[in-house]
């Protein structure tokens, strides 16, 4: 089993030196509360609660899995006990509005603490995790009546939230969904459909759950312009804010899953259930993807949780490990081996682990500082920048970090080599509750076609210049800086290539649109590193100050700057490969027919 500590050094590093959150939350109106000594006493109380109550029922959830009695799903054993602390501790309405109960702090704490309970028990972060973009979406789009009724509830935590979108005959192609919707003389709808893969559709953690769900009403538009959304919840309110009769949705059954045993994948079968309209009628798709983006980059956290997860297991069992000599001389002489970690290639997985974890770490960080920007910074232009850079950022986050949150907890794994492979060290856990990252919230194929089509060449990459503008603006303020060339021509040129590959693609695919398709994947991995390069350089600039200031903390300086220099020699090259690629083009993807692929 894994000894989880919270990452508190690291979150500070990120947050305090890289990204100066106290002077951005010093400056914008409605986060002055988030003093440096309150977020710190956050930190440490948030660090204690998942290193005490989450990790040890990591494992428990993952062998007991949930279960489903009659109609009611039961959760592992622990889990309904740590929600109800994580409640009455007030977590929950950490970032949510004081106007429903909320504590009113900035919402990158919430994506701060989306990492630190990812990180002890995926699973059990799940249940929490799509509350908020219920609260979100609901805040945004609902009605005052629903608000009155529902927000707080959602802001304290005693209900919880689901997003209910996928149906059995369609997942992506959200124009084909068949749940009905029904108008009510009183106003209300009766729902009518089934949905699946819903993640902590029923438990038994909260008082009652309230389900987001996409329908579609009898005289709606066909495709997804006929989409409406609809609040159901599971058990109707009473007028005292109690729960009342039971609305008439219920699990059908639970999810046979690779991982997250922990959490409950539902079949959810609605009969008639009572449900009020979100928004606008057929405007649906357009309020639901609110809770979606923000689940997005929930999800991108989660593939930073794997990551550190495995670099924690990993580096312990490799510091203690002893196996075989050492190629270039006895390490450890008062033992009949060395331990493993002075191995090179171990060193290798070790490494690229780490880079990656820590690098991730930067990118969702800052793409939660954006969330910042975006909701209070005074300046309507600066607004409008960090809607921009976030709508960039949110498919190179979710898509590129839970495709190297899988690859770390792979090598995490083989690090421990054969013991990795049983369930003891929790190393294969790991792996398996990693690999849905890359599928929900929109598969990483589809967040590759966003980044791409939507987000960058639908105006021309006019928002993609606006961060490369940022990335040579820093490249050029270096200038003259010896120690910094080794990170700054690199990251210049490839700043330089990211704005060729993206006309070249562009070029392409005005004569054919599968060009878009075939580069896009590619690309968006291409757009991943690029991006943690231009903070590995920052941080590299920290440490290098820090260590020329002579700080006290000389050995995590000193292991700042060598990270980023293995992540410039071993990882950035990737580019090279995925450059060739990306130019390439759609012909060796689409030349062979398909009925002779796979073909024997």
């Amino acid at each position: 089993m894994i000894d989880f500590k919270a990452p508190l050094r690291e979150i500070r590093f990120v947050r305090n030196e890289l990204l100066d959150f106290p002077g951005l939350w010093a400056r914008l109106p409605g986060c002055e509360e988030a003093t440096p000594d309150m977020t710190d006493a956050i930190l440490e109380e948030l660090g204690k609660f998942c290193e005490n109550e989450l990790a040890p029922l990591n494992q428990i959830g993952d062998r007991q899995g949930c279960s489903l009695e009659g109609t009611e799903v039961k959760t592992p054993e622990g889990f309904k006990e740590a929600y109800q602390l994580f409640v009455e501790s007030g977590w929950p309405a950490l970032a949510t509005s004081p106007e429903y109960g909320g504590q009113g702090l900035p919402h990158s704490l919430g994506i701060l603490m989306n990492e630190m309970l990812g990180t002890a028990n995926w699973s059990w972060s799940m249940y929490p995790l799509l509350s908020h973009g219920a609260k979100v979406s609901l805040e945004t789009h609902g009605s005052e009546e629903l608000k009155a009724v529902y927000l707080t509830k959602l802001c304290e935590g005693t209900w919880t939230g689901t997003m209910c979108l996928t149906e059995p005959h369609c997942g992506t192609d959200l124009g084909l969904l068949r749940t009905k919707a029904e108008p009510q003389a009183d106003g209300s709808y009766k729902l009518t459909g089934t949905k699946i893969f819903i993640s902590s559709g029923d438990h038994d953690m909260a008082e009652n759950i309230i389900h987001l769900v996409i329908a579609r009403t009898p005289d709606a538009p066909e495709g997804t312009k006929g989409i409406s959304l609809f609040l159901v919840p599971k058990f109707m309110p009473n007028q005292d804010g109690s729960v009342g009769e039971r609305n008439p949705v219920t699990c059908g059954s639970l999810e046979e899953k690779m991982g997250i045993h922990g959490n409950a994948t539902c079949v959810l079968n609605f009969d008639g259930a009572t449900g009020y309209l979100v928004g606008e009628l057929n405007k649906g798709l357009n309020h639901m993807f609110t809770m979606m983006n923000s689940a997005r980059l929930g999800v991108a956290m989660q593939g930073l949780a794997h990551l550190e997860l495995g670099l924690q297991g990993a580096t312990a069992y490799a510091r203690e490990r002893l196996q075989s000599r050492s190629l270039s001389g006895v390490k450890n002489p008062a033992g009949n081996a060395d331990p493993i970690v002075v191995h090179p290639d171990v060193r290798r997985m070790l490494l690229t682990v780490k880079s990656l974890s820590e690098g991730t770490r930067m990118l969702g960080h800052y793409c939660a500082q954006l969330l910042d920007i975006q909701e209070h910074a005074p300046e309507e232009s600066e607004r409008e920048e960090a809607d921009q850079l976030l709508a960039l950022m949110t498919p190179i986050a979710k898509g590129f970090m839970t495709e190297v949150g899988f690859e770390g907890a792979n090598l995490a794994m083989q690090v421990f080599g054969g013991h990795g492979y049983i369930s003891e060290w929790g190393m294969e856990q790991n792996v398996r509750d990693a690999r849905i990252a890359m599928i929900y919230e929109g598969t990483n194929g589809i967040q590759a076609l966003d980044l791409l089509g939507r987000k960058i060449l639908k105006n021309q990459g006019q928002t993609l210049r606006i961060f490369t503008k940022k990335i040579h603006k820093y490249c050029e303020a270096q200038t003259g800086n010896d120690e910094m060339k080794q990170f700054i021509e690199p990251l210049a040129q490839l700043n330089k290539e990211w704005g060729d590959l993206t006309m070249h693609i562009g070029g392409r695919a005005m004569q054919n649109m599968d060009e878009l398709g075939g580069a896009s994947f590619d690309y968006l991995m291409y757009s991943g590193y690029v991006t943690l390069a231009f903070f590995w350089a920052q941080a590299a600039e920290v440490a290098s100050r820090a260590l020329a200031e002579g700080n006290a903390d000389a050995d995590f300086y000193k292991a700042k700057l060598q990270t980023a220099q293995f992540y410039f020699r071993r990882i950035l090259p990737r580019t090279l490969t995925l450059a060739a690629t990306i130019k390439d083009g759609v012909d060796s993807l689409m030349s062979i027919d398909a009925e002779l692929i796979g073909s024997r």
